[in-house]
């Protein structure tokens, strides 16, 4: 992920805290050492992928370890093997995959425009995993980003995701945050009270279990078992 430097640093982290908000409280997130590719790899062993597309590779630290037959990575700078924005990638491709995995630009809206585009392409019965869903802290998450180590506001575009009645979500309790998107019916509609655009940090905070759907690393296993 492309490195901010120190000025644009300094001058986001002002703007944020003059116009944006304050809020000092930091969860304490037990991720333990579950990485992506665990969760990957035990999806694959149950259900036999045969085609996978990741969207933003960086230094393909997860897509040089991934086994299935078929695979694209998407990245406009460096990693997998399609050099372009996942906006370009999406215009011009024709194939489906059986899982998709989102870790491009984490900022709300262009996360639900790769979701809403890996939705089309998504074979039945695929998945889709989103990294970065669960920040520790305001600066973690903080549009526009003001440090290096950043998640972003990735967990915005699963909770207004989670009220629909026809996907299905978790997010797993590992690697900075997984959440697992299956399009079938949702057994746990969100109900928001406000506008997701109007939610904060704050609430997120308060809500995330609830907002996210959190299970750890035991549950995922349990839940997506292929019987």
């Amino acid at each position: 992920m492309e490195k901010l430097n120190k000025f644009s640093k300094k001058i986001n982290r002002i703007y944020h805290f003059l116009f944006k908000e304050r809020f000092s409280k930091k969860l304490n997130l037990e991720f333990n050492d579950v990485k992506r590719w665990d969760l990957i790899n035990y999806l694959h062993s149950n259900y036999k992928f045969n085609s996978y597309l990741e969207i933003g590779c960086d230094d393909n630290q997860l897509f040089s370890k991934i086994n299935i037959p078929e695979k694209i990575g998407v990245d406009p700078v460096s990693g997998g093997n399609y050099k372009g924005t996942s906006d370009d990638f999406f215009l011009q491709n024709i194939k489906k995959f059986d899982l998709i995995f989102i870790d491009g630009l984490h900022e709300y809206d262009q996360v639900k425009k790769d979701i809403i585009n890996s939705l089309k392409f998504l074979n039945d019965n695929g998945f889709i995993l989103l990294h970065d869903c669960l920040p520790r802290s305001l600066s973690a998450q903080a549009v526009p980003r003001y440090r290096n180590v950043w998640n972003g506001d990735v967990w915005k575009a699963i909770v207004e995701f989670r009220t629909n009645p026809n996907l299905e979500i978790f997010t797993c309790l590992a690697d900075e945050g997984i959440s697992i998107i299956q399009v079938k019916k949702n057994s746990q509609v969100l109900k928001l009270k406000k506008n997701v655009l109007d939610l904060k940090f704050k609430d997120y905070y308060f809500n995330y279990k609830q907002f996210m759907r959190v299970i750890d690393f035991s549950t995922f296993k349990e839940k997506f078992k292929k019987i």
